[in-house]
């Protein structure tokens, strides 16, 4: 009865509570907004009139008049505009001035802006399963577990050997060095050391191969002689040349790796006695660019262990939010776990035998290894420990089921990966008190490095040090320090700048015939340059980004755009004309992307700035329009025919936001060189800004556009949400509705720092998360 009445008073007393403080915020929101009420009521009142026929009461949309919902980002005034202008259609001389006014702040109030969206339907954090890359990602980093964890070092390039013969001893060596590439040709006069006995001698190469994006590579080896190229992998060849035939002297093979990862490469080159030469070159060609020698920036003298590549093909992820997500579970998802758990359990088994030959002899005799390795494999995979009934389940019932331990084992293995504890993070019971330190653990590091928490942040879990918000955000610094970080940062500043948009970049060779493929691939090679050099050094500062003085170029590219560099130059840091540039908005590889063959697109950038740059939602073009052809209107500048195009109502409550910002960027042309006049008429960068309080700022060109930019609360906000939202997979409304503004007076506290606001992002979402699991029931 004590129990029922402790109960009955503290469910009596919180109940009055609540309604107390609904009477009190209800009268002084009333008395504080009555004449916001007042006019929302009169706005919705001529809404119901006169719009809701073909939108829905709630801007629902209405089949089949106007089926989309109304919803999007304009400012009150924009929306004002262009209710007057288009509304009700056919006659919109029934919705103006005032009244416009009022129905536009109903509209925006109610349903159509972001505030209304996330108060209407409030986004919730997503369950999801692994997307593809980190699937990918959490298997290498499994397997590479068992072998220590290495960071790669800051010296670049390979080590070279040169041996007296074909005997790779210490014994018959003669030359050790490092050397930035594999690239050498020499004669019997020319050899580089006078031990080397011309007539029979060795080169080799060792070191790891960097990879900067996931995709498909081809190795090319030239050489007259006869050699072998390893790339990860120990003993079987990548590309076998080692029985020379006939004139060839170029070998190519194609290689899946993963972005951001350190490969075990080895290069042997054989000269025979009747051979008059010696000559040697390792390429590759990236994906998405050209080929080319394996630059010293992509190589590092340290080897590193062998990464297990998931090679079996998986279908995309969705996309449809802006960034890389795991919610849809199809049969051919299914399937490729499935295919790839067998192609993983099939690697690791080999790797075991040959790291493990005593074992692999007495299999029986040395059973408890494998069980050991099968529970820690579980362990690493679920992110926690097992528990009692876990182990006896995943792990003994196989061993005991079976007289083949290796086989036990493989079953373990296929078990665990098609595992919902290894496919699904935070599957097991969140609310579980033991279970929040790993909740923690797990969510870092699939934020940061979408993979699987490595051996040292789980013994932080195990050992309670990833309770408090001190230690969390602690190890979220370290954790942005580690080299997998920057892999993913990488891939976010693709997918920020849409270098997927630009995978095939060509122009007119009749107006632009030295723009080839290599130009486009050095252009990306530029922009990934500067990123990199911005972020990761001690500043990483966003401004800087936007700002900065400086472009990277080698020869090929100094040449085209006008800058005095040898042509045989590599890539380097050169100063450009601050009244021209400025920073990455008017990169040439950006501007080249995002224009035509054969002229500008003041659209494509705009869209891109406001997307991208300014966070502002645009809906899809009602109707795919091509541009004007310039034959038809020879006289009319990129400009003027732009805005030709453009002037109906129906197009501007887009384009005036997108043309006006994508005019800016008119002083570069399709191949972003910097020019002055366009089809004989001085070029006119002029444009304008109205922000979602609909303030309105001009500017001209693209130096007055970046000190907009850097200046603004929008951009910074904007950054921090995009960033937030592909680390986590996640809206970052769903942890908060403050979370987006706490984040930008955090980036702005930090300098704009970026590197702190990787933290931030990881410290915030993992506490946010792990308080949203502990009030779960």
């Amino acid at each position: 009865m004590k129990f029922c009445n402790k109960n009955f008073r503290k469910t009596f007393l919180r109940d009055w509570l609540i309604i107390g403080c609904l009477v009190f915020f209800t009268f002084t929101g009333n008395r504080l907004s009555g004449k916001v009420c007042a006019q929302s009521r009169q706005g919705e009142k001529i809404y119901l009139q006169k719009c809701a026929k073909c939108h829905g009461r709630r801007g629902e949309g209405v089949e089949p008049v106007y089926p989309e919902p109304l919803v999007g980002d304009l400012s009150i005034k924009e929306l004002a505009e262009y209710i007057e202008e288009t509304m009700p259609e056919k006659k919109p001389e029934e919705c103006v001035g005032p009244e416009a006014t009022e129905v536009a702040k109903h509209i925006h109030y109610q349903f159509y802006s972001i505030t209304a969206q996330a108060r209407n339907k409030p986004p919730r954090v997503a369950f999801s399963r692994l997307t593809n890359r980190q699937y990918r990602n959490c298997v290498a980093d499994l397997a590479l577990s068992f072998q220590g964890e290495r960071r790669i070092g800051t010296k670049r390039g390979l080590t070279l050997r040169h041996y007296k013969n074909r005997g790779l001893n210490k014994n018959n060596l003669v030359v050790e060095k490092l050397v930035p590439v594999v690239d050498i040709s020499f004669d019997k006069e020319g050899k580089p050391d006078e031990k080397i006995e011309f007539e029979k001698f060795t080169t080799t190469w060792k070191g790891s191969l960097l990879a900067p994006e996931t995709g498909v590579y081809e190795i090319i080896l030239k050489t007259d002689n006869a050699g072998i190229v390893r790339l990860n992998s120990v003993k079987d060849p990548l590309i076998n040349a080692r029985v020379k035939s006939g004139d060839q002297d170029e070998y190519r093979q194609s290689i899946f790796l993963i972005g951001g990862r350190a490969y075990p490469v080895s290069v042997e080159i054989y000269k025979s006695k009747n051979e008059k030469k010696v000559t040697a070159q390792l390429r590759w060609k990236p994906p998405h660019q050209s080929e080319q020698l394996i630059p010293s920036r992509n190589l590092v003298p340290e080897t590193h262990p062998v990464v297990l590549v998931v090679n079996t093909p998986f279908p995309p992820d969705d996309k449809s939010v802006g960034y890389e997500r795991g919610v849809s579970v199809s049969k051919e998802w299914n399937d490729a776990t499935t295919y790839a758990a067998i192609e993983v359990a099939e690697k690791m088994i080999n790797g075991l035998k040959q790291s493990m030959p005593k074992v692999e002899k007495e299999a029986k005799k040395n059973e408890e290894k494998l069980r050991k390795f099968c529970e820690t494999f579980a362990t690493r995979a679920f992110r926690r420990p097992l528990s009692k009934q876990l182990k006896a389940t995943m792990i003994d019932r196989q061993f005991d089921r079976v007289d083949d331990p290796w086989i036990a084992t493989k079953r373990v293995i296929l078990l665990v990966l098609k595992s919902p504890r290894f496919l699904f993070p935070g599957i097991s019971d969140p609310s579980d008190p033991t279970q929040q330190q790993y909740v923690v653990a797990e969510w870092m590091a699939l934020c940061l490095w979408d993979s699987i928490p490595n051996k040292p942040l789980l013994k932080l879990a195990a050992q309670g040090k990833l309770k408090t918000e001190f230690q969390i955000r602690a190890q979220a610094k370290r954790m942005v320090k580690n080299d997998r970080t920057r892999s993913k940062v990488r891939a976010f500043f693709h997918q920020w700048l849409q270098y997927d948009h630009f995978n095939d970049l060509t122009k007119s060779k009749q107006i632009y015939p030295d723009f080839d493929e290599r130009i486009a691939s050095d252009l990306r090679t530029s922009l990934d340059l500067l990123i990199d050099d911005v972020v990761w050094s001690e500043k990483s500062d966003f401004r800087e980004l936007l700002s900065t003085n400086t472009i990277y170029l080698n020869g090929r590219l100094a040449k085209f755009y006008g800058v005095d560099l040898p042509p045989d130059a590599p890539f380097q840091r050169v100063e450009f004309d601050s009244k021209h540039r400025a920073g990455l908005i008017s990169h040439p590889f950006l501007m080249a992307g995002m224009a035509y063959e054969d002229g500008s697109s003041p659209i494509h950038r705009g869209v891109f700035l406001a997307r991208s740059l300014m966070g502002r939602f645009l809906k899809p073009p009602p109707i795919a329009v091509a541009p004007l052809e310039v034959d038809l209107n020879p006289d009319l500048t990129t400009r003027e025919r732009v805005a030709l195009q453009t002037k109906g109502a129906v197009c501007g409550s887009c384009h005036g936001l997108i043309n006006q910002l994508g005019f800016t960027l008119e002083n570069f042309d399709a191949v972003g060189r910097f020019r002055q006049q366009d089809n004989g008429k001085p070029v006119n960068t002029s444009g304008r800004y109205i922000d979602r309080d609909g303030n309105e700022t001009e500017f001209a060109g693209a130096r007055a556009l970046t000190q907009f930019l850097v200046q603004n609360a929008e951009t910074q906000t904007a950054f921090a949400e995009q960033l937030f939202q592909y680390l986590t997979k996640q809206p970052a409304q769903a942890f908060g509705q403050e979370t987006l503004s706490e984040l930008r007076q955090s980036f702005e506290k930090n300098n704009f720092n970026i590197q702190q606001l990787l933290g931030e992002i990881a410290a915030r979402s993992a506490i946010a998360y792990r308080d949203l699991a502990k009030n779960k029931k």
